[in-house]
């Protein structure tokens, strides 16, 4: 009898597994990445169809809290910061919530990212930016909720969401200006302390030109209020493979106390053997 069991037993687990069977979801996901400018923004949703039903005013009640969209939070990333209606957003994810109106409906950026339905304990501390846009109707339904990115140029563009007769538009700003004008002046402004630090070290461990990679590190250095002792190892060894030995012990000695206020045995042991080396020691 137990034998028995335990072979009915066997047999149902065979039967469940075989049984299990992928059908397709009725809200698939979605993910809509675009770049706006210079900032890349990214939607990930779940599309509900209509499926005869009415939407709006029925399914999604007026006036009352939405999910906008299926399953778990729909979710928007912007890899800058932003604006919305005027309000600075900064980078990060955010989930958005509507109240979907007659005429007009009110759309939330929320901080939660994680979650199904809607929040059960609505915080308005959380909302980074909120903002009213008007109901537009459309003369041909949608039958999948559809969110968009349109009305593209270099500094902004429109949040579109649609369902069956309702288009509402989301207007933001990106600090494409910002961020070139950023990068003109730099660029104009020659290479920056890292710029140089990064070429003489290419330089001193790819056998090349040392003594450029000396006259980088010594820009490099000019331009760092307080250099670091890992920054002033490597000038010490630029230094040395040029055949400064004064120059390269003074820097090593430098990086030696700087490392030993910082607690890095590794580099106190590096720059003491390198001062053994060059009889500093």
């Amino acid at each position: 009898m137990k034998k028995f069991s335990l072979l009915f037993i066997i047999l149902m687990g065979v039967f469940t597994a075989q049984a299990q069977i992928n059908t397709p979801a009725p809200s698939p996901f979605s993910k809509l990445e675009q770049k706006v400018g210079l900032s890349d923004v990214t939607v990930a949703y779940s599309r509900p169809s209509m499926r005869g039903r009415t939407i709006f005013g029925d399914l999604v009640p007026y006036d009352q809290l939405w999910r906008t969209g299926a399953n778990s939070y729909t979710l928007i990333s912007f890899s800058t910061d932003v604006k919305i209606d005027g309000k600075d957003v900064k980078a990060g994810t955010y989930s958005i919530f509507t109240k979907p109106g007659k005429t007009s409906w009110e759309v939330f950026f929320y901080t939660d990212t994680q979650g199904g339905g809607t929040p059960s304990d609505w915080d308005d501390n959380k909302v980074v930016a909120k903002v009213t846009v008007p109901v537009n109707q459309m003369q041909t339904a949608v039958e999948t909720f559809t969110i968009d990115i349109d009305d593209l140029n270099d500094n902004g563009a429109t949040l579109g969401m649609l369902w069956e007769k309702t288009y509402v538009g989301v207007k933001f700003e990106v600090p494409t200006d910002a961020m070139v004008t950023a990068s003109i002046d730099k660029v104009m402004a020659g290479p920056g302390a890292g710029d140089y630090y990064a070429a003489a070290v290419y330089y001193l461990n790819a056998n090349k030109d040392i003594s450029k990679a000396k006259e980088w590190m010594e820009k490099a250095m000019s331009m760092t209020e307080k250099p670091a002792y890992w920054q002033l190892r490597q000038q010490s060894l630029i230094y040395a493979k040029a055949g400064d030995k004064k120059a390269a012990i003074e820097s090593a000695k430098k990086s030696l106390a700087a490392a030993e206020t910082a607690g890095n045995m590794d580099y106190v042991k590096m720059n003491k053997d390198s001062l053994k080396e060059w009889g500093a020691m």
